[in-house]
């Protein structure tokens, strides 16, 4: 048996399904991914049919003005339709799976859509995720209805004309909501239960977060760092932008709270900001490692950051951006395994503040109770309900 996995977006939309193509393979099935080009290689390297779809994800190189984009949603089509020949099943991994489910419908296979957040999936319990540029304020009675209703009408203007096009080039009818068409009746949620539990009143079926393994051992330098003082401040954010003296107010607030940090690099470069000793910069690295020597995460609320760090039982500083991250920091609040703190008028005094909220000892110790609680086999669970779903 083979199942195509259609992901777009950035690393964090592609390691969960390579998580997931690794279960599915240890149970003896093929599996073929779609993914964005930059990470053909390292999906190939796993030993996996690789198909590059969409644009690249990087980081913008200084100066060079953006690369024109085709039009992705027709690429997807085109992409899928060649891709899922010879395989039984397709899965698309989160809500912009535009053309996945109509190609599944095209060839008559079994279709399953799988988001990484509850809060794509519409629901009158939680406010659909805000415009980039926009936070939600607390709502009344009735406001999560209307903002669902506000943000089907953007996706429709966004990309129903195209995808009925496209649709149409299929033989297949039109449709008329382009978000409900894409997370299905029954979506899949690739989230733990403890941090992100699904909506009620949705017919869910609720995996656990795809974790990837990660055996890489840490740099000598950085091990040399972690060995030599008491576990440091991790900060990283990232491919999100960032006001050009995050590293000095990041720097500073931890060392406020008589704390050495590790800074992650990034797509907006955080560099020590002087020689000091009680600072270093690191690119990727093994966070399921890291996480489990440092005091406190600092991090921008992506779904996998937050479980990597709730799973290593570390309390969390979470500075929301786009998207799901206003979700996670409001998880990571609400259960008290830490703060979260707005980009906007981000400085030293707020980090100090939330770094010192964070550091608490009652928020360390609900921290580590708490990764009890994360579930590790999610992607197994998911691999297993996959192949049962495809075999019919």
């Amino acid at each position: 048996m083979r199942v195509l996995v259609s992901s777009a977006g950035t690393r964090g939309d592609v390691q969960p399904v390579l998580a997931l193509a690794l279960e599915v393979r240890r149970l003896g099935h093929d599996v073929r991914l779609c993914v964005p080009p930059n990470f053909v290689e390292w999906v190939a390297g796993h030993g996996f049919d690789a198909v590059p779809m969409g644009v690249e994800m990087r980081k913008p190189a200084p100066g060079q003005p953006p690369a024109p984009v085709p039009d992705l949603i027709t690429d997807q089509f085109d992409t899928l339709a060649a891709a899922v020949k010879g395989c039984d099943g397709v899965l698309g991994a989160n809500a912009h799976q535009y053309a996945a489910r109509s190609v599944a419908e095209r060839a008559g296979l079994p279709y399953v859509t799988a988001v990484y957040a509850p809060v794509a999936l519409p629901s009158p319990e939680l406010a659909p995720p805000p415009a980039p540029g926009e936070t939600w304020e607390p709502g009344r009675p009735g406001d999560n209805e209307r903002r669902w209703a506000a943000a089907t009408a953007a996706w429709n203007a966004r990309a129903l004309e195209r995808v009925n096009h496209n649709r149409a080039r299929l033989g297949l009818a039109e449709i008329g909501d382009v978000l409900r068409h894409n997370v299905t009746d029954r979506p899949w949620l690739a989230a733990d239960a403890t941090l992100g539990p699904a909506p009620a009143g949705l017919d869910v079926v609720q995996t656990g977060a795809w974790l990837l393994r990660d055996p890489a051992p840490l740099p000598a330098e950085l091990e040399a760092f972690l060995d030599a003082g008491d576990p440091p401040v991790y900060v990283g954010f990232g491919s999100m932008p960032l006001p050009p003296d995050t590293s000095r107010a990041v720097v500073e607030a931890a060392r406020a709270n008589g704390r050495r940090v590790v800074l992650s690099r990034g797509w907006a470069d955080l560099a020590p900001v002087d020689d000091g000793p009680d600072c270093v910069s690191v690119g990727d690295v093994n966070q399921q490692a890291l996480f489990a020597r440092v005091a406190v995460a600092v991090h921008h609320g992506g779904a996998g950051t937050t479980v990597a760090a709730a799973r290593a039982g570390v309390p969390q500083v979470v500075v929301p951006m786009f998207s799901d991250q206003f979700y996670w920091a409001s998880r990571v609040v609400a259960l008290g395994v830490g703060t979260s703190a707005s980009l906007a008028g981000l400085h030293a005094g707020t980090l100090n503040a939330a770094l010192h909220e964070a550091l608490l000892p009652g928020v360390e110790a609900t921290a580590g109770a708490t990764a009890w609680d994360v579930t590790t086999d999610g992607a197994a669970t998911a691999a297993r309900l996959l192949v049962a779903t495809v075999s019919g």
